[in-house]
């Protein structure tokens, strides 16, 4: 479990550094997400519920976190972003872990099986949610230097270069889900019908990471707009 007094410290003037460190947590649990399902695929379920427990850990010291910010992020005009825009991104990171955490409960819970011919499909998808997620970090990486120049300047148009690419991402990730949809729904009446409705529903919430992913980016658009 994260320490509290050591997110707190971070806290000596700007918000931008825990920030930093609750998206770095939350993508920790999300890159864990392709490798559980490797493990699921192979029917590990032994080594899948071990990731699975993982990710549960993460996701906690992610909500530590997101606790201890939004306790100590001052009320006061002098911050270099809007109290309320920090809360919202936070609000968004924050769903990367718990979507992340759900998904691995829900399949493991069932212990779903990933059929063969869909698993590489399947894990190429999931691969691209967690691009997604990443790519929302590298761009949120960057605030440091974006409050440094005041959102002007180069810095600015590096920003948006990024935020550009992970809607790109998040598009091909649609792309990959309706081509695993459909790949799935060819196959559904082949295997166990409580199966094929969890397997579903996993593809609900994969779909949801690389969208949340995206709707980070589009908070720190909003930043850069003002």
């Amino acid at each position: 479990m994260v320490r509290k007094s050591s997110i707190t410290s971070m806290f000596a003037g700007s918000p931008v550094k825990p920030l930093q460190q609750h998206m770095e947590k939350v993508c920790e649990c999300a890159a864990l997400l392709p490798e559980f399902f490797r493990a699921i695929a192979a029917t590990d379920y032994e080594k899948a519920e071990e990731i699975q427990k993982l990710i549960s850990k993460l996701e906690t010291e992610a909500d530590d976190f997101k606790h201890t910010l939004r306790m100590n992020l001052p009320n006061t005009l002098f911050m270099p972003m809007p109290r309320e825009q920090i809360l919202d991104i936070v609000r968004h990171q924050d769903k990367i872990a718990n979507i992340s955490k759900d998904i691995a409960g829900i399949v493991i819970g069932r212990k779903a099986e990933l059929p063969e011919p869909i698993s590489v499909l399947f894990i190429a998808f999931v691969q691209s949610a967690v691009d997604a997620a990443n790519q929302a970090k590298t761009a949120i990486n960057q605030l440091d230097e974006l409050v440094e120049t005041g959102f002007r300047g180069r810095e600015t148009t590096l920003v948006m270069d990024m935020i550009s690419e992970l809607d790109d991402l998040e598009h091909e990730s649609d792309k990959i889900e309706r081509r695993l949809r459909h790949a799935l729904f060819s196959i559904e009446n082949d295997y166990p019908p409580l199966n094929m409705m969890f397997l579903y529903r996993a593809i609900d919430w994969i779909g949801k990471l690389a969208d949340v992913s995206q709707r980070v980016g589009a908070r720190l658009q909003m930043l850069l707009a003002k």
